[in-house]
């Protein structure tokens, strides 16, 4: 037989499991607290603007073909910047002592569709360093690509700014407070209605109809005159107790 749970069951529910849903939802956002401020190591990015387009001697005005051509080469130059050709280089420049893998690791080439210009994103534990890789790939790529490719249509557009402070990109502090808070909430619910279910307690008149698949028809009062002489009894047997005892002793 299929259960169902109204509205005001839901709330009662929720009413008398409060603390365990107050308690998750604390547990959880302090976690999500301690492992952003105090566990996980802040992220910066720094990045670089190269433009991939060449103009021939005496030109004045881009041809279409021209332009189509140095889209289709940015993906092949994307490649390239993430060479060990171009980051080997990069890193005896830079003496980071990093292998060409772990340095790939920390950069993303990138660029709009239908855009001439590769963003260079490098992504670092420190934020001057990240500023030093994106700029050295980029005067290396601007260096290196024309012996490569035997094309020189590489420039610089733009540069990370050395001076720039930067902010740490991760951890996302205030989201993750966020994302504790929501799955805490919903764990102390689900705890809530799991213990609700797994309740296997008589608590009113539904509970006995589910349990004995019978109607309920009504209740049996107690009736005042029949519990007064009960009652009555009671302390008469006690009083005739204490008696016994005295006598005894």
């Amino acid at each position: 037989m299929e259960e169902t749970i109204s509205l005001k069951e839901l709330y009662q529910v929720l009413k008398k499991r409060l603390l365990i849903i107050i308690l998750s939802i604390l547990l959880s956002t302090t976690v999500a607290g301690v492992l952003s401020y105090y566990i996980l190591t802040p992220q910066y990015e720094a990045s670089s603007q190269i433009l991939v387009n060449e103009k021939k001697a005496g030109e004045t005005v881009y041809q279409s073909n021209d332009i189509q051509t140095n889209l289709q080469l940015i993906n092949t130059y994307t490649v390239i910047i993430t060479s060990p050709s171009i980051l080997d280089k990069v890193n005896s420049l830079l003496d980071i002592n990093l292998s060409a893998d772990a340095l790939k690791n920390q950069i993303t080439v990138s660029s709009e569709k239908d855009s001439q210009v590769m963003n260079i994103t490098v992504k670092s534990k420190n934020p001057k360093q990240a500023i030093l890789i994106a700029n050295t790939i980029a005067d290396v790529a601007k260096q290196e690509i024309p012996n490569i490719m035997s094309i020189n249509n590489v420039s610089i557009l733009t540069k990370a700014d050395p001076e720039k402070k930067l902010a740490p990109v991760s951890p996302r502090k205030k989201l993750n407070l966020a994302i504790g808070f929501v799955v805490g909430a919903m764990v102390g619910v689900g705890i809530a209605f799991l213990l609700h279910y797994l309740d296997n307690t008589i608590k009113d008149e539904k509970d006995l109809e589910k349990v004995l698949d019978f109607p309920f028809l009504g209740t049996v009062h107690d009736s005042g005159r029949k519990r007064k002489k009960r009652e009555k009894r009671g302390v008469a047997l006690v009083q005739e107790e204490e008696k016994n005892l005295e006598a005894f002793s």
